[in-house]
């Protein structure tokens, strides 16, 4: 069964656009914390993120990224490198709660974070077979 994503995250400026939109939320969360220059950076960076990933249009893999040139090839790439860095996350959320216990703290919010992952992995678990 092939599932395929919805048709707005198919077209070539979906992810430019979300950069930008993701960089003026960095921007008003910076400018509301007291560091506007700081926002304006990450609002720049994200601009251009999305600038690049725009007018790199001919590469496989940036087409694929931005969702117009996916195929069932990406979309198991995709949930691989999405497994992946998962992984990568819950480690670096032990080790740093792990951290935070030697040093005689409590440990949050890293407790906090890998419960979520927990329970949030067992709900997909149960989720997926129960519909599979």
């Amino acid at each position: 069964m092939t599932r395929h994503s919805p048709a707005f995250t198919r077209t070539k400026w979906f992810l430019p656009l979300f950069s930008v939109a993701m960089g003026g939320l960095l921007l008003a969360a910076s400018w509301l914390g007291g560091h506007p220059g700081a926002g304006l950076v990450f609002l720049a960076a994200m601009t251009v993120f999305g600038l690049v990933i725009l007018l790199a249009g001919r590469s496989e893999t940036v087409r694929g990224l931005r969702g117009d040139g996916r195929d069932e090839r990406f979309a198991q790439m995709d949930m691989r490198a999405t497994a992946v860095s998962g992984l990568v996350l819950i480690v670096a959320l032990i080790v740093a709660w792990l951290v935070e216990i030697a040093r005689g703290h409590s440990g949050n919010p890293y407790s906090w974070l890998l419960a979520i992952s927990g329970v949030s992995y067992l709900i997909a678990v149960v989720i997926l077979r129960w519909r599979g």
